[in-house]
């Protein structure tokens, strides 16, 4: 089993359970680092004073919050000390909420949360509660001195702890622009929908792949055995021109392989609302 990144206990009423928290995703993408063009040796980034332009010791370092444009208030390790919660080894569940209630704007990275020896039982009987309820766990705890809010949730044989963001992180929607439904058309809306549903499948998450991580690969596998290979790049045309809403509808119906007969009716809905429009004009 791979190295816990975090030991400590799962705590909601008086029961506690030992647990171990391991990483649940990977990074599959390829890193790169700046490299001298002449020579193809690395580059060094130094810490350099933005006053006098000297290079600055790591011993040297302090730590300063910008309060104004070049403004700042410097803290020491003692004010975060001073500021830091009881580094408690729990992950406390304050409430179980109904999984569809939680925005899942909400949601960060997620981990896997091992029983470890002595709470298997415990561990499995926490697992089954939450799945048959339909319910999440929403917690907290100190994970690297700060403090997390995190949603407890049962998938397939795991329990998954899943990082959430506050409220105060997630951008409001009141401040932006979105169009109302006035305008659309019932037609329009069932043409729509016809696409929606046509295109409806299982959820499969292997279908979906990174293509361009992939194609870079590709390359510096090919650059590594002194071979060049050419990955030919998607071009998607962006038509600027103002289109008919319905008639690009019933092209995208065509190309996903669904019948006429939805594009026949949408056609007929729309001649009917022209009908009746031109009867009020009359």
């Amino acid at each position: 089993m791979p190295r816990a990144l975090w030991k400590g206990s799962i705590s909601f009423g008086l029961v506690n359970i030992p647990i171990e928290l391991h990483t649940a995703v990977r990074n599959h993408r390829p890193k790169f680092r700046m490299l001298h063009a002449k020579d193809k040796s690395p580059v060094k980034f130094e810490r350099v004073c933005v006053r006098d332009g000297k290079p600055v010791a790591w011993e040297d370092l302090v730590k300063g919050y910008e309060y104004e444009k070049g403004r700042f208030v410097v803290l020491t390790k003692e004010d975060f000390q001073a500021a830091a919660l009881n580094k408690t080894r729990t992950v406390d569940i304050i409430d179980f909420v109904k999984s569809d209630q939680i925005d899942d704007r909400f949601f960060e990275t997620p981990y896997y949360l091992t029983p470890s020896k002595g709470g298997e039982r415990a561990y499995a009987l926490l697992r089954e509660a939450i799945r048959e309820s339909g319910r999440v766990g929403v917690a907290k705890f100190i994970l690297r001195d700060a403090q997390h809010l995190a949603a407890l949730e049962a998938i397939e044989d795991a329990l998954v702890l899943t990082m959430m963001r506050f409220s105060d992180e997630l951008v409001d929607t009141k401040g932006f622009e979105f169009p109302s439904t006035q305008g659309i058309r019932k037609p329009e809306l069932e043409m729509a929908k016809a696409l929606v549903n046509n295109l409806a499948a299982d959820w499969d998450p292997s279908k979906y792949t990174d293509e361009y991580r992939d194609n870079l690969m590709k390359l510096i596998k090919a650059k590594m055995k002194g071979k060049t290979i050419e990955v030919e790049p998607e071009t998607e045309s962006r038509d600027t021109k103002v289109v008919d809403l319905m008639e690009r509808l019933r092209q995208s119906l065509a190309q996903s392989g669904a019948g006429p007969r939805t594009a026949v009716k949408a056609k007929r809905g729309v001649r009917k609302t022209t009908a009746k429009k031109r009867t009020r004009a009359a």
